[in-house]
């Protein structure tokens, strides 16, 4: 008599167990929605953290204050930070963002740290790097990506900010450029599986910034996805510097990105439209992560996870997103019932994908 081998249902199980742990994030994002992480200065204020929090051992002569400087916290109070990655993590996010919204240079000369900005963008990226790891560690079918993020900076390049000379500018493109690769460098050597440039409110910084990334893979000789991420501000439908949804989409298009999306600044109701324009638009996938709706009279997010999930299901049921997670005012709780909800759609469908 033969001998019995493997019954082919574990054959298959094991080579599929393989086949997940070797999937990159444009395979998955074939298959299923991904789930972005929530709010990181949303938790960050939980701990009621004081000026000897932010400045620690090293920082504590430093000439500036430095309460408030949420990127700073992954050098002085790692443990903070690698907590809250943990918490969204459990709460069954797939991506989890650096904790380097502005760690770019022209931000945080406020703060008089310009010197450090390479230091604080490895750190935060080794450190989400490594909480990722742990997680996917434990279940290797889930894999567990991280997204370095490059938030706007605090200057604008297409708007003067004195009404009373519209040709100047407080930034040059050139320096954003500057700016935006080291912050980059960083990222890259920290670790990240993507750049996330997000909460964009003038399309002329995203440039820089994608004109910097561009510029750093050619010297390197190495590409890593790319997501792009717009602010909507208000009920007329345009970004601050006054770009419609269309206009917006049509001037990032030259880079062959990952994802375009939309996040902050408007609840999931009121960002649904623009995510409508993007889906009947956009070559590429499409993310949102809302505000867990409009802030109150204290600057406060009323919106809790029900509320929020309820509204953001109406993204799914009409096949608007391939990733969905959470900005300003949301916790590990509003994710959570985020991907509960996820489980139950399919993504939306890119063009080649029908062929």
């Amino acid at each position: 008599m033969e001998k019995i081998g493997i019954p082919p249902f574990w054959a298959l199980w094991k080579a599929y167990i393989k086949r997940r742990e070797s999937m990159t994030i444009w395979d998955i994002l074939r298959e299923r929605i991904l789930v972005l992480d929530g709010a990181m200065g949303t938790m960050i204020q939980r701990y009621a953290l004081e000026e000897a929090d932010f400045r620690g051992e090293r920082f504590k002569d430093h000439p500036h204050a430095l309460k408030g400087n949420n990127d700073l916290l992954s050098i002085t109070r790692p443990d903070v930070i690698a907590t809250i990655h943990r918490e969204y993590l459990e709460a069954g996010a797939d991506i989890i963002e650096t904790n380097t919204f502005s760690s770019n240079s022209i931000a945080q000369a406020d703060y008089g740290l310009q010197s450090i900005c390479y230091e604080m963008n490895v750190e935060s990226a080794r450190l989400a790097r490594k909480v990722a790891d742990e997680f996917t560690a434990k279940d290797p079918t889930k894999p567990r990506f991280v997204a370095g993020a490059m938030g706007p900076t605090n200057k604008v390049a297409s708007m003067s900010p004195d009404v009373n000379n519209p040709g100047y500018r407080a930034v040059t493109f050139d320096e954003l450029t500057d700016a935006f690769m080291e912050q980059a460098r960083g990222l890259l050597d920290g670790g990240v599986d993507v750049l996330l440039i997000e909460t964009i409110t003038d399309t002329l910084n995203a440039k820089a910034a994608l004109f910097a990334i561009q510029t750093l893979f050619e010297e390197r000789g190495k590409e890593t996805p790319i997501m792009v991420s717009g602010t909507i501000t208000d009920a007329s439908g345009r970004t601050l510097s006054g770009q419609t949804t269309e206009a917006f989409l049509v001037s990032l298009s030259h880079v062959p990105l990952l994802s375009i999306g939309l996040n902050c600044a408007l609840g999931a109701s009121a960002l649904r439209p623009y995510l409508q324009i993007l889906n009947e638009q956009a070559p590429f996938y499409v993310s949102a992560y809302p505000n867990a709706g409009l802030p109150n009279e204290f600057g406060q997010y009323d919106q809790g996870p029900e509320e929020m999930a309820a509204q953001v299901e109406e993204y799914l049921k009409e096949g608007l997103v391939n990733i969905l997670g959470g900005c300003c005012g949301t916790t590990p709780e509003h994710i959570r019932a985020i991907a509960e909800l996820c489980k139950k759609y399919k993504p939306r469908m890119l063009a080649e994908q029908f062929a």
